[in-house]
């Protein structure tokens, strides 16, 4: 199996500075050594769903996922994701800017397991995005684990 396909998390975000803030808390709290970040949609649902197959990859431990991406928007990557039984289990945490009561519901009707607006202070982006990872790879209890 490639080294690229042992991913832990992987980080859905198009914003850099967001991304490599997320990213650097994450390392910070060693919970970055398998992480694949990607900037694009269409290049996330690529890397989903044909970037190792026939390789009998293990599914991400976990999907941290912008809604507002360039080519594919996040809630059509959940649409997807939840739809195929090869990935409906894995846990999706969308981190996104809005608060718009109609993306939340959306959300969770397709079956996001978190949804948590960005913080807008530094120290509280870098609190949530640490307490996230924390939960989700080091607590959480998914299946096959």
């Amino acid at each position: 199996m490639t080294e690229q396909c042992l991913v832990e998390i992987l980080f859905i975000e198009d914003n850099p500075y967001e991304a490599e803030l997320a990213i650097r808390n994450l390392k910070k709290h060693n919970l970055a050594n398998k992480l694949k970040h990607i900037d694009d949609g269409a290049d996330a649902l690529d890397f989903i769903f044909s970037n190792c197959e026939g390789e009998n990859q293990p599914n991400p431990k976990l999907i941290i996922l912008d809604l507002k991406l360039p080519k594919v928007d996040g809630l059509e990557i959940l649409r997807r994701l939840k739809a195929d039984d090869r990935t409906k289990i894995i846990p999706v945490v969308v981190l996104t800017s809005s608060k718009e009561e109609k993306d939340i519901v959306e959300s969770y009707k397709l079956g996001v397991n978190s949804y948590i607006v960005k913080p807008v202070n530094f120290d509280s982006f870098s609190k949530a995005v640490a307490d996230l990872g924390l939960y989700w790879i080091v607590m959480n209890q998914g299946p096959g684990q």
